[in-house]
């Protein structure tokens, strides 16, 4: 894909400007395709994923649309979570900064209603927004949308995975007929095309190929460790590396907040970022982490979503993604600007398999890495607090600290133990319970005694054929729950509709296919899909009092077992969808969870019974 400058593409003079101070000169390859097309007032679909530049690559030709002696919304995006409805929004003013009398807001579930009532009151011509709270407005006859010129969804694919399908469709079915959409999403799924379908006319598709977006200046290792080492094994790569900023992402919110407060237990700087925090406390901990007074932030991935920090050191993958596009927005998140970055993997047990479908899906070896030693780390702290010493010395102004050693000298205390002692309480330095050798993962050591080569040379990452490939129909080994639908309800629309992963489905191959339950057995919604009946062996039947007559999907019903239960998607069973009841098979060891943790909850904003 070609790439072109700023400078020669056909853009009005303070958009000029504006890019100029942002410090862009050339056009990103998904820019360069895009922009030209949006200009002539062409649909457009582009399959690009974060970190390609996709905000400038529609919300450009936006603001270039706007009248500015006209009030009333003349641009929408759509965008799955709050955090990437204001990163997008910030991004947007950046860009119309120039454009006089160019009024941008964000509104979203969990902010001010007041607040965005009355910004759009006031005449804003763009509105970024998450689907839920822009069909509020809607409602409210607040939000009109006979003005609107042009409407972006931005990461459908999210969106659709998040069950906001059919908001979408809603507000879509009542914009104006003269109208531009722009559809944005990292896959072409079946879901998304039928959307193209049926509310673009003729779209351009704009494509960045898979080479394009793993960026080649990220090293990328893993590391196969005990469950129990992962913390140890990540604490000693900070100190190692000496790494500064940086991301360290889970799979669900129970272990951010386990991760955070170990971090915290060890002397680190550290916060978490989830689906269950409300937005002050979010916006709080992206100042102190954006700022520098926060060096790790913990999040998993919907909840990382928005986040636009240049500066990240390294990308640590605490838990392996369930997806493996979330692995490469992940690692998207270090060696921004042409920096050089870091992205360490922690792996254990049967994520072995995910991490190979990583290396597949992202055609890239990712190299085993050798766990620093604890005599490499207090090697490392070492010379490190040399540097510090001589460099406070060559500083001076010294004189008021004579009289410590002194007095410490005349305590009767050797000038070497002084210094000695001195060295490790600055350098905090605690050996843990773990010795070096009990660091490494079971397969590695089972590696070690048979000589049978390294994990790389095992038929090659691409080969799932294989005795440990073969049979993933379920992917049951994917453990870890899904960060659901942070705020206060499941489908309330302020609550923010959010799930830390895909929706539930057979295997991630199948993605294309857009069936996300193909492999749970034959069962009916009204989606045309088919329902059996009767719970399998080891699972149990639970009762929730919602149905297709409240509009409820199995999307809705996995992602609020997930979120509130914190039970896996893959372990959901069978979901028998009726007008006014669903059945649904989970595993028997966890139903009595299930149940306590769903039973009051809501879902779609409905309050449910589950027995």
């Amino acid at each position: 894909m070609t790439t072109v400058k700023f400078s020669e593409l056909e853009l009005s003079p303070e958009l000029q400007q504006a890019v100029a101070e942002m410090g862009f000169e050339n056009a990103s390859p998904i820019q360069s395709e895009a922009i030209p097309h949006l200009l002539l007032g062409r649909d457009v679909i582009g399959q690009a994923q974060t970190g390609t530049g996709k905000t400038a690559a529609f919300g450009i030709p936006m603001i270039e649309k706007i009248d500015v002696n006209a009030k009333g919304v003349q641009g929408l995006v759509l965008c799955p979570t709050r955090e990437l409805a204001v990163q997008v929004s910030e991004e947007i003013k950046k860009l119309a900064k120039f454009k006089k009398g160019v009024f941008v807001s964000a509104i979203f579930g969990g902010d001010s209603m007041e607040r965005q009532i009355r910004d759009l009151k006031k005449g804003v011509q763009i509105v970024v927004g998450t689907p839920g709270r822009v069909i509020d407005h809607i409602e409210r006859g607040t939000f009109k949308l006979n003005n609107l010129k042009m409407i972006t969804l931005d990461e459908a694919d999210e969106m659709l995975d998040m069950g906001f399908r059919e908001d979408i469709e809603s507000v879509l079915e009542q914009m104006p007929e003269e109208r531009q959409m722009v559809l944005f999403s990292a896959t072409m799924s079946k879901p998304i095309m039928a959307i193209a379908n049926r509310f673009q006319n003729e779209p351009k598709l704009v494509k960045v190929v898979k080479n394009e977006l793993t960026a080649t200046n990220i090293e990328q290792v893993y590391f196969d460790v005990k469950p129990k080492a992962k913390m140890e094994v990540m604490t000693r790569l900070i100190d190692f590396y000496q790494l500064k900023l940086m991301l360290v992402f889970c799979n669900t919110k129970a272990k951010v907040d386990d991760v955070v407060e170990n971090l915290l237990l060890r002397g680190y700087s550290a916060e978490g970022l989830h689906g269950d925090m409300r937005q002050q406390a979010r916006t709080n901990v992206m100042t102190k982490f954006r700022g520098g007074s926060t060096s790790i932030l913990v999040a998993t991935d919907v909840a990382a979503r928005g986040i636009d920090v240049d500066d990240v050191d390294a990308v640590i993958n605490f838990d392996v993604p369930l997806d493996e596009e979330y692995y490469v927005h992940r690692i998207g998140r270090t060696g921004r600007a042409g920096k050089s970055g870091r992205a360490f993997t922690l792996i254990v047990g049967g994520e072995r398999n995910r991490l190979r479908d990583v290396m597949s899906f992202t055609k890239v070896k990712i190299e085993k890495g050798v766990i620093p030693t604890f005599s490499d780390i207090v090697g490392i702290k070492k010379a490190r607090f040399i540097e510090q010493v001589q460099e406070t010395i060559q500083a001076g102004n010294l004189e008021m600290f004579d009289d410590v050693m002194q007095n410490l000298t005349h305590a009767g205390f050797e000038p070497n133990a002084i210094a000695s002692a001195l060295v490790k309480m600055s350098m905090n330095l605690q050996q843990s319970e773990f010795g070096n050798e009990d660091l490494d993962g079971e397969f590695d050591r089972q590696q070690r005694n048979s000589n049978r080569g390294s994990y790389g040379d095992r038929g090659g990452y691409g080969d799932r054929g294989g005795s440990s490939y073969g049979n993933r129909g379920s992917y049951g080994d994917r453990g870890g729950s899904r960060d659901s639908r942070g705020g206060s309800s499941f489908g309330g629309r302020d609550g923010g509709r959010e799930r830390d992963s895909r929706g539930a489905g057979s295997s991630y191959g199948n993605r294309e296919a857009g069936n996300r339950f193909a492999d749970r057995g034959p069962r009916t919604d009204n989606e045309g899909r088919t329902f059996k009946k009767g719970a399998e062996a080891g699972m149990a039947r639970i009762v929730i009092n919602v149905g297709r007559n409240e509009r409820v999907t199995p999307s809705h019903i996995v992602g609020a077992i997930a979120g509130e239960a914190g039970v896996p998607g893959s372990a959901i069973g069978h979901i028998d969808l009726q007008d006014k009841i669903t059945f649904v098979d989970v595993p028997k060891d966890m139903a009595s969870r299930i149940v306590k943790a769903m039973d009051g909850n809501t879902i779609k904003g409905l309050k449910v019974v589950v027995k």
